[in-house]
């Protein structure tokens, strides 16, 4: 009983800690700037007022649609690429598999930053800086991918595949009309996790990204700020909490399926 209470403490302090930039950060956009660092009474509140001048002083829309834009194109071919790669590594027999699976383990430990120069000096060659495509194209291949969804897809019973390949149905098909609907809780935790991390990535887009109509919601906040607006913390703080609501909606919808997911992919 005491080990329950105690976990259930730690639990909760370390949820406030989360959450208690959410907060003020919600908090902050119904003020005034000059009211931002003082108490929060309820004359310090001022409605609305701030959300209207974050959407008339940046084009916050625009940047969602890119945002949207750039997540969906990503998470499509990151499906594309990594079902397949991960269903012959989990199902198909070939020589190498162990190592081929090995080198995607290693892949993982390499961030971003590491192949950034080459990819950026790639794209400049190819005239591609400043498009959408060069802000999605460094993320079509995730080794997260291709790990999660072949963790999920060794528990798959090899019963249904070998009878599907009896019946004559091709290995693609085996993949998108059996293996696929049940992984569907696995391809909707990854899709959190895509989606939220591209939504969010700053690094990227400040890299190959310099006209403000094909910013990124991150990005565009630092136009929002250079716009003279980054003393108002109100406003920077509303057009924030704006930016950061859909991922919010998005995660409450989707929650059963991600915590299916990650259980069932045996990720603790």
């Amino acid at each position: 009983m005491l080990g329950r209470i105690v976990a259930l403490v730690v639990l909760g302090l370390g949820g406030a800690v989360m959450l208690l930039p959410f907060v003020w950060m919600v908090l902050t956009s119904f003020r005034p700037a000059a009211a931002v660092f003082e108490g929060f009474g309820a004359s310090a509140f001022i409605g609305f007022e701030n959300y209207a001048r974050a959407l008339t002083t940046a084009p916050l829309l625009r940047f969602m649609l890119n945002g949207v834009i750039v997540c969906a194109g990503i998470l499509v071919v990151q499906l594309a690429v990594a079902i397949p790669a991960a269903y012959a590594l989990a199902k198909l027999p070939f020589r190498g598999r162990g190592l081929l699976f090995g080198l995607v383990l290693a892949a993982l430990c390499i961030p971003i930053q590491v192949p950034a120069l080459p990819l950026y000096l790639g794209l400049a060659h190819t005239g591609l800086l400043d498009t959408y495509f060069a802000m999605m194209f460094p993320f079509f291949l995730s080794v997260f991918a291709i790990f999660l969804f072949r963790q999920f897809f060794k528990s798959f019973p090899d019963e249904i595949i070998q009878a599907a390949r009896l019946d004559g149905v091709g290995e693609f098909e085996i993949v998108w009309r059996f293996v696929v609907p049940a992984a569907l809780p696995a391809i909707a935790a990854f899709s959190i996790f895509s989606i939220v991390a591209h939504w969010n990535d700053l690094y990227w887009p400040l890299i190959v990204i310099t006209e403000t109509r094909l910013a990124p919601p991150p990005l565009g906040m630092l136009y929002f700020r250079d716009a003279e607006t980054g003393s108002n913390y109100g406003a920077l703080m509303a057009g924030a909490t704006i930016i950061t609501a859909p991922l919010v909606l998005a995660f409450l919808v989707a929650r059963r399926r991600f915590i299916e997911g990650i259980t069932m992919t045996g990720l603790k």
